[in-house]
């Protein structure tokens, strides 16, 4: 008799293995679903790509006018000053570029809207030089036999102690010594000395006086 009542309970006991079964099936299913979630969320956009676009190209010619109106071209090693504003201005205009992107796919195409300005600006500026010369700075003099420009000097804030500097590291203490000194569209200080003496420019560079 015992054995007899026993027997009803054999197939319960399968059944319930079976459902712990389904029980672990649903659990390794349940913890694989937040990974491809999460990797789903890497390439989601998050903000509109056409927003994106609009961000990027504010910013890039906002910089881009800033830069070429407004700041001095640089004429030696970065100082502190400078070194903290581009800091501090690179930070800004990540956060008015992001916005609140956050997927890698807003990452790409943010920065393929910046190359693409980047290569198209070249690509005018090497075949229109009309284009080219209001894209860059002219090439000021600053010195023309051994005389200051006292002018162009004021217009990109260059110091007389800087300018001194710049012509010690072509190799020349005596700007009377000097022919002519220009600074480039780019920021580089270029010397022309007077017949008969030798200028040697100097690669190594430290920060500004």
């Amino acid at each position: 008799m015992g054995a007899a009542r026993s027997k009803p309970d054999a197939p319960a006991g399968r059944h319930g293995r079976g459902h712990a079964r389904c029980l672990r099936v649903r659990d390794s299913h349940s913890t694989t679903a937040p990974v491809h979630a999460s990797l789903a969320d890497l390439f989601e956009f998050t903000v509109p790509p056409l927003e994106l676009v609009v961000r990027g190209t504010l910013v890039y010619w906002f910089l881009f006018l800033v830069f070429r109106f407004v700041l001095r071209r640089d004429v030696g090693a970065m100082g502190i000053t400078d070194f903290l504003f581009v800091v501090l201005l690179g930070d800004a205009a990540q956060n008015g570029m992001i916005g609140d992107a956050t997927s890698t796919s807003d990452a790409v195409v943010l920065i393929s809207t910046l190359v693409c300005w980047n290569f198209l600006v070249d690509f005018l500026t090497s075949r229109l030089p009309a284009l080219e010369r209001w894209m860059q700075p002219p090439r000021l003099v600053l010195v023309r036999n051994g005389v200051k420009n006292r002018r162009h000097m004021r217009r990109e804030f260059i110091t007389d102690q800087e300018l001194e500097a710049k012509a010690r590291t072509f190799g020349i203490d005596d700007l009377r010594r000097v022919k002519a000194m220009y600074l480039e569209a780019d920021g580089e200080i270029t010397l022309v000395p007077v017949d008969g003496v030798q200028a040697t420019k100097d690669a190594t560079k430290g920060p500004r006086p």
